[in-house]
């Protein structure tokens, strides 16, 4: 089955084809970053008649690319959702008028099911089942994956997204839109112990994690610093010391849920997807990875264990059309029913059942 995927929730156009037998042929992406960063954010209005503009032409050089023709094309899937309301529209509208004409189906796919099966599209892929770590600008979640369709939320943020409050805390020191990929840059330069920022609900006992105010101590920090120089520019060392210490501590607080998430279970898998699962940092704390298991009455003592731990190719941590054929194309092997035109601005992952 040859599935076109449709990526539009929000400042990205993806489309990709995917063959259930000979893997991803074709993966186009605009991104939208460059016209947006004049206003600091993303503008819906403008996403979406970006959106218009690119679906034809994206979806003409994918076919190009893998060699084949629209009347090749077995169905097609679209986000249906969460993004914004506009922008989902733009791809549903294009999604459902091109499967109509072709006489295929069109299946909806939820755009963070598309983030959490990502890690499949690459060569060594995890197996069922694994703790998935959605990490991006919108959500930071952890789910329990038995199987496609077949999640169970098992925490959340209270309140700002992980990539949220990346991007955001950028702006506090002055970075250009969109500067989370720059803080972490600028992190690498520096010095690990310069300023400490507080790990919010680190010992919460729970899956539950908080952002906001980590941003609130940055802030502070920042008006500190500029009250003692008498100055409203952040000297350039300062400031890289601030973007280590934020990041370090979102980057612990991660670390430490998702081995709570993994004892909670008793799973010995994880899955890190999203945006921020391109995060240096955060890649190189994954892969040292261990856990200790509690210790059972009558074993030996549990040592720390290694965990196998899973991130998505680099070029499909942001969102992409590549992940909505690859779940469109799991979902219609599961024989899910047809969707239709209506997208879902607001749509928990955890709404979704199995097929």
């Amino acid at each position: 089955m040859l599935v076109l995927g449709i990526e539009s929730s929000c400042d990205e156009t993806g489309v990709a084809l995917y063959d259930t037998e000979r893997g991803l042929l074709a993966h186009h992406l605009h991104t939208q970053m460059a016209m947006h960063a004049e206003y600091g954010g993303v503008v819906p209005e403008l996403a979406s008649r970006d959106h218009i503009r690119r679906l034809v032409p994206l979806t003409e050089g994918a076919l190009n690319e893998a060699g084949v023709g629209y009347g090749d094309i077995d169905a097609v899937a679209f986000t249906q959702g969460p993004g914004l309301g506009g922008a989902l529209l733009a791809g549903s509208s294009y999604a459902n008028a091109l499967a109509f004409a072709l006489g295929k189906p069109v299946i909806p796919v939820h755009h963070l099911e598309g983030h959490l099966l990502s890690p499949l599209l690459a060569e060594e892929k995890p197996g069922f089942p694994f703790v998935a770590l959605l990490v991006s600008g919108g959500h930071t979640q952890f789910m329990a994956v038995r199987g496609i369709g077949d999640y169970t939320l098992l925490g959340e943020s209270v309140d700002d997204a992980a990539g949220e409050a990346f991007d955001k805390t950028a702006k506090l020191l002055g970075l250009p839109y969109p500067g989370g990929a720059k803080l972490s840059e600028l992190a690498k330069l520096g010095a690990p112990d310069a300023f400490t920022f507080p790990r919010p609900m680190l010992h919460s006992h729970d899956l539950q994690m908080s952002f906001s105010g980590l941003k609130t101590a940055v802030l502070t920090a920042v008006e500190k610093v500029r009250a003692e120089s008498g100055s409203d520019d952040i000297p350039e060392q300062t400031r890289n010391d601030i973007c280590r210490a934020f990041q370090d501590a979102v980057v612990d607080v991660l670390v430490a849920k998702s081995k709570q998430a993994l004892l909670d279970t008793g799973f010995r898998t994880l899955v890190v997807a999203g945006g921020v699962g391109a995060n240096w940092k955060l890649r190189d704390e994954f892969s040292r990875l261990t856990v200790k298991r509690p210790y059972e009455k009558g074993k030996a003592k549990p040592q720390e264990e290694a965990v196998d731990v899973y991130f998505p190719p680099m070029e499909y941590c942001t969102d992409n059309g590549a992940m909505i054929a690859f779940a469109g194309a799991m979902r219609l092997q599961d024989r899910q029913e047809a969707g239709g035109f209506n997208v879902k601005p607001r749509w928990p992952l955890s709404d979704i059942v199995k097929a």
